[in-house]
């Protein structure tokens, strides 16, 4: 497979639709790390306390567990070209809402505009399985690798864009999310050259199983466990990073972009070779490797709050959360038959995006009251009960196979 994956010639007419869903996720994905550069920031202006200032990015986090259900079916029903038109509308229009926020200093509506653009970033989780869709079977490695590259393009243009545009207007921020805007009408034009295909979704009739039925298989909690502490450990530290830097530590903005634009980057392009290292290692090991980068990124963050700490302590932050997370995925499809699939990824899907709502609406809060070396602390606990549960895991595995 992997001498396939360089022999495909993906700049043929076969890999059309790929690529124009790279353009439209480089576009329109370049708004989520936008929102964890500046929603914060430009929260703090509008509230009194900064425990407040992260409502915002948890409530987009929010927006978009309740939206994967609309943008599935949008595209069932539309089709996938109208479904996708449909959904990045929506969070055009959500662009537009926040800047209206910050011009009448207003923070519920800004908080109801992030809340929208979960439509958005639901969007943009979907697009991956219509780029595999767009190929023949053998392709889907190399369309996945594909579409999954924007998210790099992503992570350095939304925070440029975001910084760029804070000072346009009067009003402080207002411009970033206008920039925002122009950037998913942008997505919206690209989006317009796709060539809508008619393969069909072969649909798997869903039986019922119990949920404890599912969670009394190891595997499955190792998956949803592991899931759960990449997001619950990133989405902490990355939702406060930009309140500590700038706000409490008195760091430049620039730098605070550049940190928070190395550490996305440092989440996706572990991507073109962490199958590599599954292959080498194991998924079980992959993960222990991603705790060990989340310890070494705690004690960094803890011993140093200087520019270059923060960088590595966010860059590292990022590296583990690539291996815990692609260690969940390639765990979780095997742990339930195809006609439970539905349920099983709509349980975990849910609990993980739950922990990560948790996380960044905690953010602000443990902030303000603990600081940020506290929150830093607070972090060893999800780590601890991770190591917990795999050693659990491997001791019943293990058991298993002596008997």
């Amino acid at each position: 497979m992997d001498s396939l994956i360089y022999k495909v010639p993906v700049f043929s007419k076969d890999f059309y639709n790929v690529w124009i869903l790279f353009l439209v996720g480089s576009l329109s994905a370049s708004v989520l790390p936008l929102m964890h550069s500046v929603s914060s920031l430009a929260g703090n202006n509008l509230v009194t306390s900064m425990s407040y200032a992260t409502a915002p990015i948890s409530l987009m986090i929010v927006g978009t567990a309740l939206s994967v259900v609309l943008a599935t079916s949008s595209m069932k029903y539309l089709g996938r070209k109208k479904g996708l038109m449909l959904l990045l509308s929506t969070g055009f229009c959500a662009c537009l809402l926040a800047a209206l926020a910050l011009e009448i200093k207003n923070f519920y509506l800004l908080c109801l505009a992030s809340f929208l653009l979960g439509a958005l970033n639901a969007t943009i989780h979907q697009m991956r399985f219509v780029a595999i869709e767009a190929v023949a079977e053998t392709q889907h490695a190399t369309a996945a690798a594909i579409f999954m590259s924007s998210g790099i393009i992503a992570a350095f243009l939304g925070p440029e864009v975001g910084f760029l545009g804070r000072e346009i207007f009067a009003v402080e921020f207002k411009g970033s999310f206008l920039l925002a805007a122009c950037l998913v009408f942008a997505s919206m034009v690209s989006l317009l050259f796709f060539n809508e295909f008619t393969k069909k979704i072969i649909e798997v009739k869903p039986a019922r199983i119990k949920t404890s039925k599912l969670l009394s298989n190891p595997m499955f909690c190792l998956a949803l466990a592991s899931g759960s502490t990449s997001y619950l450990v990133m989405s902490f530290i990355m939702v406060g990073t930009p309140l500590s830097m700038h706000e409490m530590h008195g760091h430049s903005l620039e730098s605070t972009k550049w940190v928070i634009q190395s550490h996305i980057a440092a989440m996706f392009l572990p991507t073109f070779f962490t199958p590599f290292l599954t292959k080498i290692l194991g998924v079980r090991k992959l993960t222990t490797l991603g705790l060990i980068l989340f310890c070494l990124a705690s004690f960094v963050g803890f011993s140093d709050s200087s520019t270059i700490s923060f960088w590595i302590h966010l860059v590292l932050l990022g590296l583990g959360w690539n291996f815990l997370f692609f260690s969940a995925t390639t765990i979780l499809p095997q742990t339930y038959a195809p006609e439970h699939k539905f349920k099983a990824q709509t349980i975990n899907d849910t609990v993980v995006l739950s922990f990560q709502a948790f996380a960044a609406l905690s953010a602000g809060l443990a902030l303000n009251y603990f600081g940020w070396k506290s929150m830093i602390v607070l972090c060893v606990i999800p780590i601890f009960l991770m190591i917990i549960v795999l050693f659990w895991e491997r001791g019943l595995k293990n058991k298993l196979n002596n008997i």
